[in-house]
C-alpha cells in the first residue's frame, strides 16, 4: 500500500539537505487502471519500473517490478508520446520525513513543481504537519496525479 500526501509549490526548497536527485521519464500505457512505465537516472545509474496502481488518493495499493532498458524502449512505443519529464530530487525534513519534489515538463508552458511525502500508515499520514513553504494540498483532488496530468497533456492513455 502507498501512502502520500502531496502539494503544488513554487520551486525546489532552499535550506534543506539534498539526499537524492534523479532525471526522470515516464509514461502511461493506459490511465484507467493506471500503467505506467518510468526510467530514472542518476550517479548510481539507470533503474527502469512498470507499475500498476490501483485506486485512491491519500493511500492506494501499487505493483512495481523492475524491467531492463531494452523493455522501457519497447514499452515506450505503447504510448504513442513523448514522455513526461521529471527533475526530480529527495529532501530530509527536520520531523525525519522524506520531500520528494519533482519539477515536471520543464520548459513547456505547462511545467510545474510539486512535492509529495510518503508515510507509513494512514494515521502518520493525516498527523503530519507541513512545513508552511508548501503550497495548496491536492492528495485528495482526484483530478491531481501524474495520469491525469498525462491524459490532459498528451491526450493519451488508453482508457480499459
Amino acid at each position: 500500500m502507498e501512502i502520500e500526501r502531496k502539494w503544488l509549490i513554487d520551486g525546489f526548497p532552499a535550506g534543506l539537505p539534498l539526499l537524492k536527485e534523479a532525471r526522470v521519464r515516464q509514461g502511461y500505457i493506459s490511465t484507467a487502471p493506471v500503467v505506467r512505465i518510468r526510467e530514472s537516472v542518476n550517479a548510481d545509474g539507470c533503474r527502469c519500473v512498470l507499475c500498476f496502481k490501483g485506486e485512491g488518493t491519500l493511500a492506494r495499493e501499487e505493483v512495481e517490478t523492475d524491467i531492463s532498458a531494452e523493455l522501457f524502449r519497447r514499452l515506450t512505443a505503447f504510448t504513442g508520446q513523448d514522455l513526461v519529464t521529471k527533475d526530480y530530487r529527495v529532501y530530509a525534513l527536520p520531523g525525519g520525513e522524506r520531500l520528494e519534489v519533482s519539477l515536471v515538463d520543464a520548459g513547456r508552458p505547462t511545467a510545474f513543481f510539486y512535492a509529495e511525502v510518503e508515510f507509513p500508515t494512514v494515521e502518520a499520514a493525516r498527523a503530519f504537519v507541513p512545513p508552511p513553504f508548501l503550497g495548496e494540498e491536492k492528495t485528495e483532488s482526484g483530478d491531481f496525479s501524474m495520469s491525469a496530468y498525462w491524459h490532459a497533456t498528451r491526450g493519451s492513455g488508453r482508457e480499459g
